[in-house]
């Protein structure tokens, strides 16, 4: 099928045609924009005598070129976001992390990396200076409930006692049993995956191999662009991230029934406190005590809103096992009028016994950390230079796609700004903008949690304008996949094939023409530029996974 529209070639020949009847140049150039000597050797036409002589319509639709580029260039693409890691508990978040993630590959890869970096430093802080049972294991809850909305409870007794009394190691052993559950490969998405590889490659090859024809509808740009979404999707596929929301609180609710029990119904009168049944450390949040609506959402890519409070309660809960680690080795902790029962031991086996930790409840917390011995503080030790590595490393792999596109479109006769690249640099200033609000957004969320009940002017300042930036940031990443989805449709069917899009009028401006006829010099510019382009993007692509897959072997998975 085949929609009539404007033939720019006819339309350049009935130029030349007049041209010669008349002898006037007018209007024609060369391909280097230059006014040639004889109108037979004119290739292009400037942007004035292409809008009052060819009109502003575009060149005709072509079905068969649109389903063609279509198909090899972005539905592969579009089918790989169904591999991303989703599991909110209603299906409206999902479809929201899908739009954030496509709207803003900054975000989605700060998230990934955020999480990945916050797992090796919880982990690191507990290797070097924590020995105490259930250490091991609370490093696994804590790095897989990055997804969720950790909460330690107001009364730090829980959180001493969950710590100190081996009635508790049940807890601490099944709930990370629990929520170790996979969320990573299986055929569906390696063959995804590979789908989308295979054909970036054999399409590439294709355009590289074809005789210099139809340049303007091709999709070299747009797969190279889309290329971030390999690495994101395979990163989260590494990482595993625990995110369904009815499993992890299957998890939750399924340790709190294995966990011993010792006291019974009486358990809190007689100075007992076993882990679960007051749940000092929850996965859920009372909506007044979450700054941003977000941390609720347990897809990944809403990570960037709850880091800065996970790392606040992962340190302080690492500050209590580092505390009882030193009492316990030097100060024994004794029941004084019961023998420790066999039966409510653990299969944990530390190299400090149980009877060493056995007592009740104010001996938990004269035991347990002193005032200034465990103060965490708001801003969890090294937030920052995480959050500095994730963005950098986030924003290198957005512009190493998106920056190979624009040099495709830059270097595409006619060269400079056109709709086509300037379609792909709005894409990637919005996501880059959309990563700043949101980040931005978490952190005075974040500062004005310190506050309670946010009396002081400035913290519900932040409040609100962290509402604002969410809100905003979320509007534009809508609109953002679909311009993008929508760009690439246009690419396809010809709809840039006019006479504004073609003369770059962007860049050349008053000195804007369109290139009609491709030279040999112009295509081997192009084609150079297509295998610059396709460098450039699977480069950032395979060192952001080859990052992730570095820092892999000190994340406990």
């Amino acid at each position: 099928m085949k929609v009539a529209g404007v033939n720019f070639t006819q339309c350049l020949d009935n130029i030349k045609n007049n041209a010669i009847a008349n002898n006037d140049l007018t209007g024609l150039l060369d391909s280097n924009g230059v006014t040639p000597s004889n109108a037979s050797d004119a290739t292009a036409i400037s942007y004035s005598a292409c809008s009052s002589s060819c009109g502003n319509g575009q060149e005709p639709f072509q079905w068969s070129v649109f389903s063609q580029e279509f198909s090899a260039w972005l539905l592969p693409n579009l089918a790989l976001i169904s591999q991303l890691p989703f599991g909110a508990q209603y299906r409206i978040d999902n479809l929201m992390s899908a739009l954030l993630t496509v709207g803003s590959p900054a975000l989605a890869g700060y998230s990934l990396f955020i999480t990945l970096l916050n797992s090796r430093w919880i982990n690191r802080r507990f290797d070097h200076s924590v020995d105490h049972p259930n250490s091991r294991f609370a490093v696994s809850i804590l790095s897989s409930l990055q997804q969720a909305p950790l909460r330690l409870h107001p009364d730090r007794a829980r959180l001493y006692s969950l710590i100190v009394l081996p009635e508790n190691d049940s807890w601490w052993k099944y709930l990370a049993e629990f929520v170790d559950y996979t969320h990573t490969w299986s055929i569906a998405s390696a063959t995804s995956i590979a789908w989308v590889i295979v054909a970036y490659i054999l399409t590439v090859a294709n355009s590289l191999s074809d005789v210099y024809a139809d340049v303007q509808s091709n999709g070299e740009a747009s797969g190279s662009m889309w290329l971030w979404l390999i690495p994101i999707v395979v990163g989260w596929l590494q990482l595993s991230p625990k995110c369904d929301f009815n499993r992890l609180q299957a998890a939750y609710d399924r340790a709190d029934r294995h966990s011993l029990r010792t006291g019974g119904a009486d358990e809190v009168h007689t100075g007992m406190l076993p882990a679960s049944s007051w749940r000092a450390l929850a996965i859920t949040a009372q909506e007044e005590d979450v700054m941003s609506p977000d941390e609720f959402l347990t897809p990944p890519v809403y990570n960037y809103s709850r880091s800065l409070r996970w790392a606040s309660t992962a340190e302080t809960i690492y500050l209590v096992f580092k505390v009882a680690s030193e009492k316990t080795h030097s100060l024994p902790l004794y029941l004084e009028s019961a023998e420790l029962d066999t039966a409510t031991q653990s299969d944990t086996t530390q190299d400090i016994d149980d009877q060493d930790r056995h007592g009740s409840l104010q001996d938990a917390i004269m035991y347990c950390p002193q005032p200034g011995e465990a103060q965490s503080s708001l801003w969890a030790p090294g937030v920052f230079t995480r959050m500095a590595i994730a963005s950098c490393t986030s924003l290198a792999l957005q512009w190493g796609t998106v920056g190979a596109a624009l040099l495709v479109g830059w270097f595409t006769p006619t060269t400079g700004m056109g709709c086509r690249t300037m379609g792909y640099l709005i894409y990637g200033v919005i996501s880059t903008l959309i990563w700043m609000m949101l980040l931005l957004s978490s952190i005075l969320a974040h500062h004005s949690s310190a506050y309670s009940r946010r009396r002081l002017l400035s913290a519900r300042i932040a409040l609100a304008l962290s509402h604002f930036l969410r809100w905003t940031g979320k509007l534009w990443a809508i609109i953002n996949s679909f311009l993008i989805v929508l760009a690439c449709i246009f690419q396809y069917s010809n709809f840039y094939d006019r006479c504004f899009c073609n003369s770059s009028v962007f860049s050349r401006r008053g000195s804007a023409y369109a290139v009609i006829i491709e030279t040999a010099a112009q295509a081997a510019q192009a084609k150079a530029a297509w295998i610059g382009a396709l460098v450039l993007a699977c480069t950032s692509a395979s060192i952001f996974l080859g990052l992730v897959y570095l820092l892999l072997d000190t994340v406990p998975l």
